[in-house]
């Protein structure tokens, strides 16, 4: 299979090395892994690093010009390189370590194409760079943002870079909020995926600029093309002077939650 990559689209490379990557993860799940320390706490185990690998084979056999940021493995291939792919291999690696599911694997081209898999749903949502779908047992479906669900999922995690300005939890006890939407803190970034494809209304997250994370490149990629209002939680496009990320199914609730956010800072 993997000689045949070179024919795929980018969309397709990017279906390919995500569920590529899933199938690794879900084949390691419930293993004792080895972890590997980072900082501040973070950690790595060896399920994210031998995803990583995998996806990177992939992105090999099908672009070899290509240059991969990986979360684990650093800068794949020249760093002027025109084109770029984002790849983080097991968003959610704190879930995964304690037999939690709810993580995401991630690869997208800079400023195209980009597929989210779950391991564990089998679903795996992408976008050519114009529209987005998820396919599901082999059949693909049009992504449709709705904020039906009135669930908002925010990210809790450390660093919090905009405080005291700006504070995630402090959201969460806003009068306006708890009358309108209900929290969850899923604590990956499959939540993003998750707004495009109405299971969430919204997902706000502090942080600098998020634009080529590869933790975050995917799902905003996603996002977009299925229509969602996607900005900085200070409601500018995000980019080099962003500030964070708030990801809403419509205007409507976009608006909602920047107001509550501006009269808390």
């Amino acid at each position: 299979m993997i000689n045949s990559y070179a024919s795929f689209d980018d969309a397709g490379v990017a279906i390919a090395g995500a569920r590529a990557g899933a199938d690794v993860v879900r084949t390691m799940y419930g293993q004792r892994l080895t972890r590997i320390d980072k900082s501040a706490g973070d950690f790595a185990t060896a399920a994210d690093v031998e995803a990583e690998k995998t996806i990177l084979g992939v992105i090999r056999a099908a672009r070899p010009d290509d240059a991969v940021l990986g979360e684990e493995g650093g800068q794949h291939g020249a760093t002027d390189a025109v084109r770029q792919w984002l790849v983080d291999p097991l968003c959610g690696t704190l879930n995964y370590a304690v037999g939690n599911m709810l993580v995401a694997v991630n690869v997208a081209l800079r400023n195209g194409a980009a597929a989210v898999a779950d391991p564990f749903s089998g679903e795996v949502f992408f976008t050519d760079g114009e529209t987005a779908w998820v396919r599901h047992d082999g059949a693909d479906a049009q992504l449709a943002p709705t904020p039906a669900t009135r669930l908002v999922d925010v990210n809790l995690d450390p660093p919090f870079p905009s405080a005291p300005g700006f504070r995630a939890v402090d959201l969460l006890a806003h009068p306006e909020f708890v009358e309108r939407f209900r929290p969850r803190v899923v604590s990956t970034t499959l939540a993003l995926a998750w707004v495009a494809a109405g299971k969430r209304a919204a997902y706000v997250t502090d942080g600098g600029d998020l634009s080529g994370s590869v933790h975050f490149a995917a799902g905003i990629a996603v996002c977009r093309a299925a229509g969602c209002v996607v900005t900085g939680i200070d409601g500018a496009p995000i980019g080099p002077a962003g500030r964070g990320l708030v990801v809403a199914a419509d205007a409507e609730t976009h608006g909602l939650l920047m107001s509550m956010m501006r009269r808390r800072s």
